[in-house]
């Protein structure tokens, strides 16, 4: 493989765009925000187009500290989001991954990628990483992460030669594409919630299902093209209403998006519905083969309550693990939601809450000090390979590893009258089996709440809601007699029938609160009392039980087994508390409607939507269950 890497680059080209706006960025801070008053007295400006191997010019804002009495290192963030506010004279409130790095001392530069604002070029989602490099044409964002480092630590100066990388999500892919083939200057990077594997469980899939209400509420404003280099941003799109569920039910199959809303006008999205396995098209968007031979450290955070990219950071982590053992590498899970750590001090999640600011002790105690060791020699934090926290008794473990390796699989086996157990089921009938009627006009609802989009809060809802349909089967164990720690991935594998030919499953891991609950103050009387919190969902698209690439139908009513694997969980049922599962086949609107019958879903017509009656069996010979792993 050759690489271009130590080209000649051009002189610096100062851009002047004047433009009152506040800087849109994930990297906003949990603590006090100093304010643009602030940064403009200690840091000065400058705005440059930064030259690519290929000719494209990418647009960079870089702040540098105006104290001159010592160099400093560069933070990089490549974002899709824009860096406003654009101009010399424009500041934002806060720099960095949160306002201790401002008062510090680094070089920040923010960088719009290739065809995004105002740097050239044009824009690809999830640029795939090239497989060989040969002439200046071949790039990606390795190359346009190379180059622009490239070009920062010889033009920008008081630089010391070592740079830092950044990013949350979207920047977060960006992060993680930027360590592979990394630049030698290129010291340490966190890539956060990245976004890696859109047809695996980031985002806009999971297990072969669309995720319905997030892909169109993010392609709808970010989808539109930009015709040219611009500062303007996106409008949002109007629904209307704010009853997302009826939303998505008036609007029928997913083809009627392009044709009622988008109109052609949203490119991706017509690319996703053309590609409804998983075929070259996303294999050459999963980031995930890449990672290996990782030079940089990275610090790779992500959230437990994560709707969009959960996934992301632990793949990050456990392909690192594998495939680039001599990386300096660590991991950290929180309690958070997508991108929770750099918005709030951390303290809750919808009604849930931790009896801590865990957002401020990671930036404090992990982030900060990861950064500040590799690049500007500072003490070791001696950070674990795993910075993990507990929910449920809300503490922070340090672990030598990922899942923790005590932990033992164990099966919680579903048995008749609902009952929920870790010993096997004994009957042996044909019978012994719960049955629902699954009807995509009146499909179960993920959140209780009238909202148009996906709230992340439903990652730790209450799912009474859910519990009292009939299309929902309930399984539950006796309260704890001991506290029960589950930590790793939660792997369903249910025996199954529908008397369709395709059919979503839905198994959800919840934690039961006992129905006299103390709130903070001891109160025995808390809102919290009965609570059923969402610890892990997930579906998988039945016809992708045995191949992501090429997908089966059912035979009617024959029993099938279907098994996949949610993202890691790391928590504590506690004494008194009561481990429930649920079963169902619709989780509307975030998961789009199956019809039931197997088909190109994306080509469905309203026509082809029908009930089924679903059956979920627990014998001896066919004994439905979720393997988790369960600590001593």
């Amino acid at each position: 493989m050759k690489i271009l890497r130590h080209r000649p680059l051009p002189t610096v080209l100062p851009v002047l765009v004047v433009l009152a706006a506040v800087m849109l960025s994930f990297a906003q801070a949990p603590g006090p925000v100093p304010g643009s008053a602030w940064v403009q007295e200690h840091y000065t400006k400058h705005e440059y187009y930064i030259p690519m191997r290929d000719g494209v010019r990418l647009f960079a804002a870089v702040y540098s500290p105006k104290d001159l009495s010592r160099t400093y290192p560069i933070m990089l963030m490549r974002t899709p989001y824009s860096v406003r506010p654009y101009g010399v004279d424009q500041f934002p409130p806060t720099l960095g991954p949160s306002p201790e790095f401002a008062r510090e001392g680094f070089i920040f530069a923010y960088e719009d990628v290739r065809g995004c604002f105002m740097s050239e070029g044009v824009f690809e989602n999830m640029r795939p990483v090239r497989e060989s490099y040969g002439g200046p044409g071949d790039i990606d964002e390795t190359t346009d992460t190379y180059d622009t480092i490239e070009w920062l630590v010889r033009n920008i100066p008081n630089n010391n030669g070592r740079v830092g990388q950044w990013g949350i999500s979207y920047p977060g892919f960006y992060t993680a594409a930027g360590m592979i083939h990394a630049h030698p200057a290129l010291k340490a990077v966190s890539p956060q919630a990245p976004v890696t594997h859109w047809f695996g469980q980031d985002d806009f899939h999971h297990n072969g299902a669309f995720w319905l209400a997030h892909a169109f509420g993010f392609f709808s404003g970010f989808g539109r093209p930009r015709p040219s280099p611009t500062t303007a941003m996106r409008p949002r799109f109007d629904y209307g209403t704010n009853d997302g569920y009826q939303f998505y039910l008036n609007m029928g199959p997913l083809a009627n998006a392009d044709q009622l809303y988008f109109k052609g006008d949203v490119p991706f999205w017509n690319e996703m519905m053309a590609h409804d396995t998983y075929d070259d098209f996303w294999k050459a968007r999963n980031l995930l083969p890449h990672i290996r031979d990782i030079k940089p450290a990275v610090l790779t955070v992500g959230g437990w309550f994560d709707a969009q990219n959960l996934y992301g950071a632990l793949q990050v982590y456990y392909h690192i693990e594998k495939n680039s053992p001599q990386t300096k590498h660590h991991l950290v899970m929180g309690p958070w939601s997508h991108g929770g750590w750099a918005r709030s001090a951390g303290e809750s999640e919808g009604r849930v809450r931790f009896g801590q600011p865990t957002a401020t002790f990671f930036e404090a105690n992990i982030e900060r000090p990861f950064f500040n060791h590799y690049l500007k020699d500072s003490t070791d934090p001696a950070l674990p390979k795993a910075f993990v926290f507990e929910t449920g008794v809300n503490q922070w473990r340090r672990l030598s590893i990922w899942p923790p390796p005590d932990a033992t699989r164990r099966s919680l086996f579903l048995h008749s009258g609902g009952r929920l157990s870790f010993d096997p089921p004994s009957g042996k009938q044909p019978s012994d089996y719960d049955e629902y009627i699954s009807d995509p006009a009146k499909p179960v609802p993920f959140i209780d709440e009238i909202v148009p989009g996906m709230p992340e809060r439903y990652m730790v809802g209450d799912q009474r809601f859910a519990a009292r349909r009939p299309d929902v089967l309930v399984y539950q164990t006796e309260p704890l007699e001991t506290n029960v720690t589950v930590a790793g991935p939660v792997m369903p594998s249910l025996w199954v029938s529908t008397s369709g030919t395709d059919s979503d499953w839905v198994v959800k891991l919840i934690d039961v609160y006992p129905d006299r609950y103390p709130d903070e103050k001891g109160e025995v009387e808390s809102t919290m009392g009965g609570y059923q919190q969402l610890v892990r969902g997930d579906v998988i698209r039945g016809k992708f039980r045995n191949s992501m690439e090429k997908p089966e139908p059912f035979e009617p009513n024959r029993p099938t087994q279907v098994s996949f694997t949610t993202s890691d969980v790391y928590h504590t049922f506690q004494r008194g508390h009561r481990i429930m599962v649920q079963i169902q086949s619709t989780w509307f609107p975030m998961c789009d409607l199956n019809p039931q019958r197997f088909m190109n879903i994306h080509q469905a017509r309203a026509s082809d939507f029908q009930k089924a009656v679903q059956r979920v069996y627990r014998s001896a010979a066919m004994p439905s269950h979720v393997e988790v792993g369960v600590l001593p």
